[in-house]
C-alpha cells in the first residue's frame, strides 16, 4: 500500500516517522520545504503536492492545523478520489467538517476516516498516543494496522464524525486540567510550601491527572515547552463549544476557559506555548513559579510496543 502523509508539523511529523521507521512506502508533503527533505533524507518520497499523492497514492492522511486548511487540501485532492483510495484526516478539525467531506470522498467511492490523536507530541514520537477513528468497521479493521503502527491504543468511536467529537472533548478536559494545575501551584507558592513537595503530593493524591504528571512538570522547569500553543488550545475549545452550542448544551466552565486563553492570547500572543497560560498568574502575584529538578521537556519512556485496539464493554 502507498501512503501519503500532507502536514508535517508537531504532531504530523512524529506520526509519519512512526510509519517511515517501521517500513511503510510513504511519500510526503509539507509547505516547509526543509521539513519534506529532512524526510526524503530518511527515505521517504517527495509529493509534489496534494493532488499528486491522492492521484499516486492508495491512502493520504492530513494532520493539518485548522478545518479551514483541511478543507484547502481537500479541494485538490478531490478531483482525484475514486474507488481504492482513502482519505484518513488526522488532524483536530470540526465534526461536522469532516462530515462533509467525508461525504465527498465517498460519493466518489473512496472510504473516509477521522481519526485524530490524543497524549502529546512526546508519545507521538514513539508510536505511543492513542488515536480514535471514526468510521465504518469495514473500513477500521483495514487501516488497523496503520493506527497501531503510529499509535498504542486504538479505539474505533463509531460513525465518522464521532472521532472529531471526543477529540475535542478531550482537549477541554486537558485544557480544564492545564489552568486547573496552574492556579494549584501558584496557590502553593503563594502559601509557602515547597513546590517540588506540592507538585508531589499532588501527583499521589485524588487531584492527579495526566496534565498534571507531564504538563506540571515543563511547568516548573520554566520551559512550559509541550509543543503547543495558545491559539491551538483556542481553537479546540472553540470546537468543543460549538459542538455543546449545537446540541443546547449549557455550559459553565468552557466559556471562562475560552475567556482565560483570549486573554493569554492578547497578552502574550497567539503562538505562545500553552502552559504559559500561568503567566497570567505570576504577573499577578509577582511570583515565579519554577522549582530545580524538573524536566524542560516531556519525555515517553514506555519503548515503542504494537499497539492494540482498545475494546469497549457495551455488554
Amino acid at each position: 500500500m502507498k501512503l501519503g502523509f500532507i502536514g508535517l508539523g508537531n504532531v504530523g511529523s512524529k506520526l509519519a516517522g512512526s510509519l517511515l521507521r517501521n517500513g511503510f512506502d510513504l511519500s510526503v508533503f509539507d509547505l516547509n520545504s526543509q521539513l519534506v527533505e529532512e524526510f526524503a533524507s530518511k527515505g521517504a518520497g517527495i509529493g509534489e503536492d496534494p493532488a499528486h499523492l491522492m492521484r499516486f497514492c492508495d491512502l493520504v492522511i492530513t494532520c493539518l492545523p485548522s478545518p479551514a486548511a483541511s478543507n484547502s487540501v481537500m479541494q485538490l485532492m478531490l478531483p482525484f478520489v475514486k474507488e481504492g483510495k482513502t482519505w484518513l484526516e488526522m488532524s483536530t478539525t470540526d465534526d461536522a467538517e469532516v462530515r462533509r467531506l467525508g461525504v465527498e470522498v465517498i460519493s466518489r467511492g473512496g472510504k473516509a476516516v477521522d481519526c485524530p490523536v490524543s497524549g502529546g507530541c512526546h508519545r507521538a514520537n514513539t508510536g505511543n498516543i492513542s488515536i480514535f477513528a471514526g468510521c465504518d468497521r469495514a473500513t477500521f479493521e483495514m487501516i488497523l494496522p496503520l493506527l497501531t503502527t503510529m499509535g498504542r491504543r486504538v479505539i474505533h468511536t463509531g460513525e465518522l464524525g464521532s472521532a472529531s467529537i471526543l477529540k475535542v472533548i478531550t482537549n477541554f478536559l486537558a485544557t480544564a486540567n492545564l489552568v486547573s494545575c496552574a492556579e494549584a501551584l501558584t496557590v502553593a507558592k503563594a502559601a509557602g510550601l515547597d513546590l517540588r513537595n506540592a507538585y508531589e503530593a499532588i501527583r499521589i493524591s485524588s487531584g492527579t491527572s495526566f496534565v498534571h504528571e507531564t504538563e506540571s512538570q515543563v511547568i516548573l522547569n520554566g520551559s512550559r515547552d509541550i509543543s503547543f500553543t495558545m491559539d491551538l488550545v483556542a481553537k479546540d475549545i472553540g470546537l468543543f463549544q460549538a459542538v455543546a452550542d449545537r446540541e443546547n448544551v449549557p455550559l459553565d466552565l468552557n466559556p471562562l476557559l475560552i475567556e482565560v486563553f483570549e486573554d493569554g492570547i492578547k497578552r502574550f500572543g497567539s503562538r505562545e506555548l500553552s502552559p504559559n497560560i500561568i503567566k497570567r498568574l505570576e504577573s499577578a502575584t509577582g511570583l515565579d513559579i519554577t522549582a530545580p529538578g524538573f524536566p524542560a521537556e516531556m519525555i515517553d519512556n514506555e519503548p515503542e510496543e504494537p499497539g492494540y485496539e482498545v475494546e469497549v464493554n457495551k455488554g
